[in-house]
């Protein structure tokens, strides 16, 4: 069994994808984790805001909360209707892309990218609060507990979607259930329900740190609303990852998107009631969600129980990034928008190169930032508001089309086919006051965090959609000049009758290359930068005594007084390539020995990479290797007499066949077999 094979698990056949897909169950445990996990911050984030105007301004919390779970509906709801219509997935940058143009999918699809990058980091890092909350002991290792924790999520994610769906369905349900009886038993407690101790209602006052009136004060109250809608974040992901669903796909990710939406904000709104009701105040050394379980359950179990879970849980939130940047980078692939190399699959079915390209993005996020979730906080949440602002204004079109249907008509798009559906005159409307508010938050958020670090997501984004078109651009290319449709034979270049051979040295897989060669043309030549005149009469003696394979191959000696052989090396060939054989394809055969594992290639020069790296520049040079395979140290000394080979100064090597082969045996001295080839940085020798 190989390394990749124990950690990664056996490959899946392509077959198997379909039972590889994910259940309601599961699939809300990975798709939801980021939205569920919210709730452990979002309510804490309004209250931060308020705080400002002291202690009476909490009460404030719990309308502007009811105010963010109603957005979080219409969101949701908008998200159902794209995946009912747009059941292939791709989100916001499906229904962008096929209502509102390239243009807009593409800045929808950077400010995701965004969002998802800042889910993994934020989402680690708030991890690693918690559990350094819990033991201050490690707050030094904080960055390596978050690197550690990225790890282990994408080592998961690698093993494929079913399996990480199993792995992240218990922290989070028992994160779901933990916080579910903490509120039930506040809201009895609260209530003085069956004669339950009421909960110690906090009467300290928090004195105002700042004086605001007019158009401030409903500044600072957007503001905080801003703050609150961070609960949207993730909402939109089972959107992009509707064919990971089982069938019928789109129904099942539609009934998930509705189940999340009731958790989530259930858990919201609990939160945000029993807090601002009991009088908690914000502290950085203590969550609001920490402050109210303690409250509300006086400590224990229980307590412990939701501190552990909230800490997998935001530590899991960063799984929906890792569903969804992997898949959304596929759609931006196959549009050509992204490397091809995005759209392929691992050995478990997953979006294996999206995965790894997160994890590392990721990683360096969390190393600049010092796993300083605080410090990531204003970059977080703003692409997100973009793109569902975006999303709701490509369905606002899409039922602008839909509503000028009649019964029984049907219209195709440019993505899906759309027919005539009653109520679309109303949801129209749903989709519009969403797309207006999610936009009003999002100038928000970018105008409050600008100078605190919003503005590196502002620069981000334009620089993203510049990729974008330049990818597109650079396969546009690449379409037009492999295309044949105007293609002249006679355009095609014509080989050369030259075969260019660089050595450095005569060895056994030097000759093996020159025997190669000399298949393809009658004129091959050998061609040798010698730096001294030992290593020039050292390379005349050894050419000379296999005549059955040089006597007809033209050796090529340049005489050079520097140490970068490859520059008179790369300037004979150019030589050859374009004053001797103009506008025809000139043969560079280029051996090399190549040593069996990476730890013995680090002994050797990295000449023929660098010559293969000079010529792949040019249109008309073609390259072909010619490998000598070496054994490795530890083969030998597992099979072999040491102490015969030390003491005959000989060992057992491939054999070339043939008559040139029984030359190379009769040529070679014991003292000759037993020195090593010459590598002084020549053309071609070692790998």
């Amino acid at each position: 069994m190989s390394v990749k094979e124990f950690l990664i698990g056996k490959p899946f056949p392509t077959s198997m994808e379909v039972h590889e897909r994910l259940d309601k169950v599961r699939g809300l445990a990975v798709f939801a984790s980021d939205p569920i996990s919210s709730n452990a911050y979002a309510t804490e984030a309004i209250m931060s805001v308020l705080v400002v105007l002291g202690s009476q301004a909490l009460a404030l919390t719990w309308p502007i909360a009811i105010a963010v779970a109603s957005l979080v509906l219409m969101v949701i709801f908008s998200y159902i209707q794209t995946i009912l219509h747009y059941p292939d997935g791709g989100g916001a940058y499906t229904v962008t892309k096929d209502n509102l143009g390239k243009l807009p999918s593409l800045v929808a699809s950077a400010a995701l990218l965004t969002d998802y990058l800042l889910t993994v980091s934020v989402s680690t890092a708030a991890g690693v609060r918690a559990v350094t909350s819990a033991f201050p002991e490690t707050f030094p290792y904080r960055v390596w507990l978050a690197l550690l924790a990225i790890l282990i999520i994408t080592w998961i994610n690698l093993r494929g979607v079913r399996e990480s769906g199993t792995i992240f369905a218990i922290p989070t349900y028992a994160f779901v259930a933990g916080v579910f009886v903490v509120i039930v038993i506040g809201m009895v407690r609260y209530t003085g329900l069956f004669g339950a101790t009421p909960i110690p209602i906090n009467v300290e006052e928090h004195p105002a740190t700042e004086s605001v009136v007019g158009f401030a004060y409903l500044w600072l109250i957007l503001r905080a609303f801003a703050g609150g809608c961070t609960a949207l974040t993730g909402i939109e992901a089972i959107s992009n990852g509707v064919q990971a669903f089982k069938r019928p796909e789109a129904k099942n990710a539609a009934k998930t998107m509705v189940v999340m939406g009731i958790m989530a904000m259930t858990l919201f709104l609990g939160i945000s009631f029993i807090s601002t009701h009991i009088g908690l105040i914000p502290e950085e050394t203590e969550s609001i969600l920490s402050q109210m379980t303690r409250r509300v359950t006086g400590g224990g179990p229980i307590y412990f129980w939701v501190q552990f879970f909230t800490a997998m849980i935001l530590f899991l939130a960063a799984n929906t990034a890792y569903q969804d940047f992997p898949r959304l980078s596929s759609f931006l692939a196959k549009d050509n928008f992204m490397p091809r190399w995005m759209t392929n699959r691992g050995d478990r079915l997953v979006y294996s190169s999206g995965i790894l390209v997160l994890a590392l993005l990721a990683s360096v996020v969390v190393i600049i930032f010092q796993a300083d979730e605080i410090a990531m906080l204003p970059l977080y949440a703003i692409g997100v508001m973009l793109c569902f602002s975006l999303s709701q204004a490509g369905m606002f079109v899409l039922m602008g089309k839909i509503q000028h249907l009649k019964p029984g008509e049907k219209m195709t798009t440019r993505v899906t086919e759309i027919h005539y559906e009653s109520g679309s005159r109303w949801k129209r409307l749903v989709n519009a006051a969403g797309a207006l508010i999610t936009f009003v938050v999002f100038i928000i958020l970018l105008v409050t965090k600008f100078r605190e670090g919003a503005w590196i997501v502002a620069v981000i984004i334009p620089l993203l959609i510049a990729m974008f078109l330049l990818i597109d651009r650079h396969y546009k290319i690449v379409s037009e000049q492999l295309s044949t449709k105007t293609l002249n034979p006679d355009q095609l270049a014509e080989v050369a009758d030259v075969v260019i051979v660089p050595i450095a040295d005569v060895h056994r897989g030097v000759l093996r290359a020159l025997i190669y060669a000399k298949r393809f043309s009658k004129d091959v030549r050998a061609v040798c930068i010698t730096t001294s005149p030992e290593m020039k009469e050292r390379l005349l003696r050894r050419w000379n005594k296999f005549p059955n394979i040089t006597g007809d191959i033209k050796l090529v000696i340049i005489d050079y007084d520097y140490r970068d052989i490859l520059q008179p090396l790369v300037k004979y060939i150019e030589e050859v390539n374009n004053v001797e054989f103009h506008d025809k394809i000139t043969t560079i055969v280029v051996p090399e020995f190549v040593p069996a594992n990476w730890l013995e290639r680090m002994l050797h020069n990295q000449t023929a990479n660098r010559l293969r790296s000079h010529l792949r520049m040019y249109r008309d040079i073609v390259i072909i290797d010619v490998p000598y395979q070496i054994d490795s140290v530890i083969e030998r000394l597992g099979h072999l007499d040491v102490r015969g080979v030390l003491r005959n100064g000989s060992r057992k090597a491939e054999h070339v066949e043939g008559p040139a082969g029984e030359a190379i045996q009769a040529a070679e001295t014991p003292e000759e077999k037993a020195s090593p080839p010459a590598e002084d940085e020549a053309s071609s020798p070692p790998a």
